[in-house]
This record gives structure tokens, C-alpha cells and sequence, in this order.
């Protein structure tokens, strides 16, 4: 692995001279060039001044500083550059240790791994480095690379140093006005996101690759082939038309735990509310649930019904919803009724109703027989 930049870590009275390593590497994803479609050649980009249209070598390419607002440039040479006071052209200099919460993922720019640059560096290199893992800290400061500049994190990653830069606070926008207000959120609600949250388990970072990449080389070396590029096969895409969000997020927790999404509906995924829906519904839930009739009123009987669907006519589920619903709300009597309602299932009112129907069918043989 290549260096890209040398310079020294300044943490207190102790320098560590390091080496800095790209930590990334993009070369791998996809990316095309321009070609000219009547002859498939590639187009060339050349740098041509504007005054007078004439192109000009690399040679001759300078920089300039234009200010906001202004049509003037200034013209900025390597020299101006080096006169500027800038104590962290070459050293990174360690300002202060802070808890890794308090860097906000949004100013995170690229990332680099540094090495000690010498033997007499490897001690202070790995008592940094202990030091951050042993005291669960990250450390800020300041260092010029490339020309300019910006913050830069430091943390212990796998046995190394990892330098993050930053960008500075004020290049980072406001939130203001993007985010909607006043949504209510239902606890049924909350508790099947969760659940859903839950059963998607963990993330194997081996199992991650790039699906786009693979299907353009495909199609490439297709194409190279001589043979025709296949259609992509988008029928065994799953699109279930639901209703609500609630059976949205129902659906999505069977298919989560190895169930399958309605294979009779068709089109794209959508949520389109229904007001009443599910009070209603939770009503009849509350009804049939011992302690839910008039406890929960009409948010319990909301919970309820949520607590009793969630869990696709799992027990434990419907009970571990219950309880973080009522942690989060407070309703004691949604609560219950989640449980009641899941430890029942789907399958126990439909036992009972056919129970009463064969009961009936008797007594109407018997009247009819006397």
C-alpha cells in the first residue's frame, strides 16, 4: 500500500511521525465514460481558456480565488500558499479527547489509516493507540492535507490508528424544514416497527456486495460475447398491496421471520390510511379479551389489537410486544389484552364459533326430530 501523506501526530510534548494510507478504496464501483453515440469513440476533455478559446496545457494551469459574489479572480500561486501560517501543514495536531457520540456521522468526509514512520515511532504509535481503546475516546484536531485545512478525528480501529477528516460545522445544513411535524405515532404502531426491528437479525458483512456491479459486468461481458443481454426477471419481485400502515408492517414482520409476502396481489408496495380502521377493530379485540373491554378504551383497544397481531399468531411475541408497549405507554390494560389476545392466536374465535354452530345444528336435529 501506497503512502499519500507523511507528517507526525502531535499529542502534548510527544510527536509520532506517521505515514497515511487511503483506508478506501472506489475503484471498484461502477463507473462509465462518455463516448460519442454515432461512432461509439471516447469523448475528450480539454481545458480551454475563455478569453481566447485557445486550450491550454497542464503546464500552464494555475489556481485562482474568486470571492462569493465578485466576477473578479485572484490569482493564488504555490508560493503565496507557503507563506500563509498553517502550523498543521505537516502535524496533526490533537486538540481534545471526546466520547465517539459526540461526533456527528454527517461531518464525516474520508477516512485513512496511519503508520508509524520509523522504529523509533512504533511506541508512542501504539500508546495512542491503547490509550483511545482503553478510555473508549476518540481525538479531534486540526491538519492540512492537499492544500487545506480541515478537522480530523483519530480512533483505534483493528490494531491501527484510523484518521477520519471532518468537514467543519458550518458545512454541514439544516434539518429545518425537511422532517414532518406533528405525526401521532400508535404504540401498536411502535411496538410491530420494533418487533420488525428485531427479526431481521444481524447484519453479516460478509454477505454484502454490490448487485449493480455484478449485473453491469454480466451484461458487458454479454455484449463482448456477441449475445443479447437477458431481460431482468422482475415478476419474483415482492410487491403486496396493503392497506395501512399496521398491515404493512404485519406483513413485513411473517416475511422477516421466513413467511412470504401476499403472492396474489399485485403492483408496488403502497400505505394508504384508513381512518377508524383500527380502533374499530380494536374494539372487537377488546371485547374478546378478558381485562381489555373497558380499561383500555380506545387507544387500549388499538394496542390491543396490534399486540395480538403482531406476532402472526406467535405467543411469545405478542408477549414481548405487550411489555415494551407498556413501558413505552404506560397502559397497563394494553398491555394484558396484547397478551390475552396473542396467547389465544387467530385460530382460537374461529374453534369456538364453529363449536357453537355444531351446537346449534343438534338442538335445531333434536326440536326437529320430536
Amino acid at each position: 500500500m501506497r503512502s499519500i501523506w507523511n507528517g507526525s501526530i502531535s499529542f502534548g510534548l510527544v510527536t509520532i511521525p506517521v505515514k497515511t494510507y487511503s483506508a478506501t478504496d472506489r475503484g471498484s464501483s461502477v463507473s462509465f465514460v462518455r463516448i460519442h453515440e454515432k461512432d461509439g469513440a471516447p469523448i475528450q476533455y480539454r481545458k480551454v481558456c475563455e478569453l481566447d478559446g485557445e486550450e491550454v496545457p497542464n503546464e500552464e494551469v494555475g489556481k485562482g480565488y474568486q470571492p462569493p459574489g465578485d466576477d473578479t479572480v485572484v490569482p493564488i500561486t504555490d508560493e503565496d500558499l507557503s507563506r500563509l501560517p498553517m502550523p498543521t501543514a505537516k502535524t496533526l495536531s490533537i486538540l481534545s479527547f471526546v466520547d465517539p457520540a459526540e461526533i456527528d456521522p454527517l461531518q464525516f468526509d474520508k477516512a485513512y489509516y496511519l503508520g508509524p514512520n520509523g522504529a523509533g515511532a512504533a511506541k508512542p504509535y501504539a500508546l495512542l493507540r491503547e490509550a483511545l481503546e482503553h478510555h473508549e475516546k476518540v481525538a479531534i484536531g486540526k491538519v492540512a492535507m492537499r492544500g487545506r485545512e480541515s478537522l480530523a478525528m483519530l480512533r483505534a480501529h483493528d490494531g491501527a490508528l484510523v484518521m477520519h477528516a471532518l468537514l467543519w460545522p458550518d458545512q454541514i445544513r439544516s434539518a429545518e424544514g425537511i422532517a414532518p411535524e406533528d405525526v401521532r405515532i400508535r404504540a401498536n404502531e411502535m411496538q410491530l416497527a420494533e418487533t420488525l426491528m428485531d427479526s431481521l437479525g444481524e447484519l453479516d458483512p460478509a454477505e454484502l456486495h454490490d448487485d449493480y456491479r455484478e449485473a453491469v459486468e454480466e451484461l458487458v461481458a454479454t455484449k463482448l460475447a456477441g449475445g443479447t443481454p437477458a431481460a431482468a426477471d422482475v415478476s419474483a419481485a415482492p410487491g403486496a398491496q396493503v392497506i395501512d400502515l399496521t398491515t404493512a408492517l404485519e406483513k413485513s414482520v411473517r416475511a422477516a421471520r421466513g413467511g412470504t409476502l401476499d403472492e396474489g396481489a399485485e403492483g408496488d408496495a403502497s400505505v394508504t390510511p384508513l381512518r377508524g380502521r383500527g380502533t374499530a377493530r380494536g374494539k372487537t379485540a377488546a371485547k374478546k379479551s378478558a381485562g381489555g373491554g373497558k380499561t383500555g378504551g380506545k387507544g387500549g383497544a388499538a394496542e390491543t389489537t396490534a399486540g395480538g397481531r403482531s406476532a402472526g399468531g406467535k405467543a411469545t411475541a405478542g408477549k414481548a410486544g405487550g411489555t415494551r408497549s407498556n413501558a413505552r405507554t404506560g397502559n397497563g390494560g394494553s398491555s394484558a389484552a396484547g397478551k390475552t389476545a396473542s396467547g389465544r392466536g387467530g385460530t382460537g374465535g374461529t374453534g369456538r364459533t364453529a363449536a357453537r354452530k355444531q351446537t346449534g345444528a343438534k338442538r335445531t336435529s333434536k326440536s326437529t326430530a320430536s
